[in-house]
C-alpha cells in the first residue's frame, strides 16, 4: 500500500483529500499545513510521496520541494495545485518534484499518479504536457538558432554558418566570396561543431590575408 502525507494550506482541502485517498487504498500516513511542517513530517513519518500544494503560508510548495531534495528523504513529491501557469510547472521540477497534476483532476486518476510517483517514475497533467509540447514545437528549428559562441560574426557569416549547418558544401569564388552548392547524395547532415569549425577557420584565413 503506498503511503502519502498531504500538505494543504486549507484544513477542508485536507480533510476531503484524506477521505478520498483512504477510500481508494491509500494509506495516509498524516496532514500539514505548511511547508515547514511538512519537512518535520517527512523525516518522523517517512512516507512514500508527499502530496503538496504550491501557495502556502510560512514556507510555500516550491521552496518546501528544494528543501526536501537537499535534505535527501525517501519521499518523492507530487504537487496537487490549482495553479497550473508554466513558471509554476518549472520552479516545482526545477526543484525536485517527480510529478505536477492539478486539482481538477479525478480522484481515480490522482490516485494512479501517486502510485506512479511512488514508483519511481515522473508525471505532468495532460493538460500541461499538451500546452508545453504545442510551445516547444513553436520554438524555431535548430538550425535557425544561432549558438552564443557566433554571437560575434557578421550577416554574412552567419548565413554561411546556417547553409553549412543544413549540410551544404562551400564553393569558394576567386574573388573570396563563399556560396552553396548543391549537395551531393553522399553529404552527411553537418553539426553544429563541423559548422563552427568551418566558420571559424575561414574568419582565421581572412585575419591572416589581411596582415
Amino acid at each position: 500500500m503506498t503511503s502519502v502525507l498531504i500538505v494543504d494550506d486549507q484544513e477542508l482541502i485536507r480533510t476531503g483529500l484524506e477521505l478520498v485517498l483512504g477510500g481508494r487504498g491509500v494509506d495516509v500516513l498524516g496532514q500539514a499545513g505548511n511547508g515547514r511542517e511538512a519537512i518535520g513530517l517527512t523525516r518522523k513519518l517517512d512516507p512514500d510521496v508527499v502530496l503538496l500544494d504550491i501557495r502556502m503560508p510560512v514556507l510555500d510548495g516550491v521552496a518546501a520541494t528544494r528543501d526536501l531534495t537537499k535534505i535527501g528523504v525517501r519521499a518523492r513529491v507530487l504537487i496537487l495545485t490549482t495553479y497550473g501557469a508554466d513558471r509554476f510547472v518549472y520552479e516545482a521540477l526545477r526543484a525536485g518534484a517527480a510529478g505536477f497534476l492539478l486539482k481538477t483532476t479525478p480522484p481515480r486518476q490522482l490516485v494512479t499518479g501517486i502510485e506512479t510517483v511512488a514508483a519511481g517514475e515522473s508525471l505532468l497533467a495532460p493538460s500541461l504536457t499538451r500546452r508545453l509540447i504545442e510551445e516547444h514545437l513553436r520554438r524555431p528549428p535548430p538550425y535557425e538558432q544561432v549558438p552564443p559562441v557566433l554571437g560575434g560574426l557578421t550577416q554574412r557569416e552567419l548565413e554561411v554558418f546556417t547553409m553549412i549547418s543544413r549540410g551544404l558544401p562551400m564553393i569558394r569564388s576567386p574573388n573570396h566570396s563563399w556560396s552553396a552548392k548543391p549537395p551531393s547524395r553522399h553529404m552527411s547532415t553537418g553539426s553544429w561543431p563541423s559548422s563552427i569549425c568551418a566558420v571559424e577557420s575561414r574568419r582565421s584565413s581572412s585575419r591572416t590575408s589581411r596582415a
